[in-house]
């Protein structure tokens, strides 16, 4: 069964990468695009990470559904957050292929309708480059979180190496404006410290992709308590 819920969402910032048209657009070459990332590895992560997903699950960011057939069969629940039109049209398709029990939900990272402390599970993967507000959605992770809950997820953040973060840098504009407001260069792991989750983690390489998506960060984070500040 498959129930989709509406939320409030923050109007979309027309200028060129967060364009309308062109979300549609990304949204019916997403798979495509990923497929041979899918193929060389990714699929693989997908499984390991929301393999360990349990309780009440919410996905932040679910896009078309790439997680949904590697989540396990004893989660309570499981609610897959989605702004975009596009990729919830793609998402209620592809979960009609699978038996389990979900709830779409049309709302933004950085607004999330669940209440305090209420998530034992949040999911991410390949999200938190795109939110406009990374901050304010790793608050809000960290608010639904449970204490004892857990925040699983797969992202790739900026270049230790000079040369390729040099090129990320260059190269902002032009793949922001392609990949639909992905921000190649964003230091995701050190915003999450800096909002007070503790990190178990490693990198790895996203191959079949472009190098300015490299390196990913793959793991599991907790609410260390301390709120989100200023790096």
């Amino acid at each position: 069964m498959t129930e989709i819920a509406s939320t409030p969402s923050t109007p979309a910032v027309q200028d060129g990468p967060q364009s309308a048209a062109w979300l549609r657009i990304m949204a019916i070459l997403y798979d495509p695009f990923l497929w041979f990332g899918e193929v060389a590895g990714m699929r693989r992560r997908r499984s390991a990470l929301v393999g360990d997903a349990y309780g009440r699950v919410v996905e932040i960011g679910a896009g078309t559904g790439l997680n949904i057939a590697h989540y396990p069969d004893g989660i309570a629940e499981l609610v897959l957050c989605e702004p975009e039109p596009g990729m919830r049209r793609r998402l209620a398709h592809r979960l009609k292929g699978h038996a389990g029990v979900a709830r779409i939900v049309d709302a933004p990272a950085e607004r999330l309708p669940m209440a305090d402390a209420s998530v034992d599970t949040v999911v991410s993967t390949l999200v938190l480059c795109t939110v406009d507000d990374p901050e304010r959605a790793l608050r809000e992770i960290a608010r639904v979180l449970r204490p004892d809950g857990q925040f699983l997820f797969i992202e790739h953040v900026r270049a230790s190496s000079r040369f390729l973060a040099a090129c990320q840098d260059r190269l902002f504009r032009p793949w922001r404006g392609f990949g639909g407001g992905c921000c190649c260069n964003r230091p995701t792991d050190d915003l999450m410290r800096a909002c007070g989750f503790a990190i178990e983690a490693h990198h790895d390489v996203w191959r079949g992709m472009p190098a300015i998506v490299h390196p990913l960060i793959v793991g599991r984070a907790t609410r260390a308590g301390k709120r989100c500040g200023a790096l």
